[in-house]
């Protein structure tokens, strides 16, 4: 095996946290030598349309036989049985999570996705996972066997320390990622909307238009706790500008209902800031609990109580940005993740890579 084919469906520039993910894995091995080529696949995964299966299945079987097809779960995890069979042993598999636990399924389709996923997971040579929590679960529920699984946690590029907001100003919050049910925004918006009596303001990072209807509650439960002024919705934004919105932070928020790791909580930490965050599923192991008050996913009332503690107590929200500080010294960076990848990939770099 001489080179990585890396299958991924649809637009690799949106900002989302395994796009994120895709993209650093792909510069990284260009800077390490590593021959790897971005294989576009269609758009409508995890839904594929025949055409798209069949403009897939073209794509792939066009590769050299002697390269690795390392193969995004958005796609892979939606291959139908028989097509996975065709490709047995030839992929890896990278499953950031399963796409059946996505928030807001119907259970009809979120059954069939489990099925369509536990199938194809059958058989790919490897699966890469961003975190042991991942492995866990797709050993539990997945029937992948441990002995196949890499974990690859998500790197971390250095960054300063945060500043925060202005001392005679509100304490600014931050949330980061898209709008879509799983994010849990409305959830984080209950929470603050009973805390109206502290001198706060949020603000929400994060592509605005990847789940319309959600988008448009998320504005009028705002708007109904009149809250526009407290809240606001930034959309998607460069690196630049989310840098900044780091930098003025001095509490990061995460209401995420699950996460197959949590990258925004490592780059939270990357800042030295505290943390409230779920512990639905990584997330719980992302954020160190000196560092994180967590509460369950869904809990509304917890997280207002955790969010109230910290507003509360500046004392105590420095000691946590200190640990988060210290904390940011032990995380992996973006070479060390496409390094361990690459040698799952290619196993015969792995002296090289290792």
């Amino acid at each position: 095996m001489s080179a990585i084919a890396f299958a991924i469906p649809g637009d690799i520039d949106l900002p989302t946290g395994g796009y994120a993910f895709d993209r650093r894995l792909l510069a990284e091995w260009r800077e390490m030598g590593i021959e790897a080529r971005h294989l576009a696949l269609p758009g409508s995964f995890p839904f594929p349309t025949e055409a798209h299966l069949a403009q897939t299945g073209h794509a792939i079987l066009s590769q050299p036989w002697d390269d690795t097809l390392l193969i995004d779960g958005l796609a892979y995890g939606a291959f139908p049985e028989g097509i996975a069979a065709g490709l047995a042993g030839r992929v890896v598999a990278l499953v950031h999570h399963p796409l059946g636990l996505e928030t807001g399924l119907a259970p009809e389709t979120a059954q069939m996705l489990v099925a369509r996923e536990t199938a194809a997971l059958r058989y790919a040579r490897a699966v890469v996972t961003p975190s042991p929590a991942m492995k866990r679960l797709l050993a539990a529920d997945f029937g992948v066997e441990e002995a196949r699984i890499t974990v690859a946690q998500p790197g971390v590029d250095p960054a300063p320390r945060a500043t925060g907001g202005p001392n005679d100003g509100p304490l600014q919050l931050l949330a980061v990622g898209s709008v879509v049910p799983r994010k849990g925004y409305h959830v984080l918006v209950e929470a603050l909307a009973s805390l109206c009596d502290r001198n706060w303001h949020l603000t929400i990072v994060g592509a605005t238009d990847r789940a319309p209807e959600t988008m448009r509650a998320l504005a009028g439960q705002i708007a109904d706790a009149g809250l526009q002024d407290r809240i606001l919705l930034a959309g998607a934004v460069d690196d630049t500008t989310l840098a900044a919105a780091y930098d003025r932070t001095d509490l990061f928020v995460m209401p995420s209902l699950f996460e197959g790791y949590g990258m925004v909580l490592t780059e939270a930490l990357a800042r030295g800031l505290p943390i409230v965050c779920t512990t639905g599923g990584a997330a719980a192991e992302t954020a160190p609990d000196d560092v994180a008050l967590k509460v369950p996913p869904g809990d509304a009332g917890a997280l207002a109580t955790a969010l109230a503690i910290l507003i509360d107590a500046p004392d105590r929200r420095r000691a946590q940005a200190d640990a988060a500080w210290a904390a940011a010294a032990t995380l992996p960076r973006w070479r060390d993740t496409a390094a361990i990848v690459a040698g799952v990939c290619l196993p015969g770099l792995g002296r090289k890579v290792g």
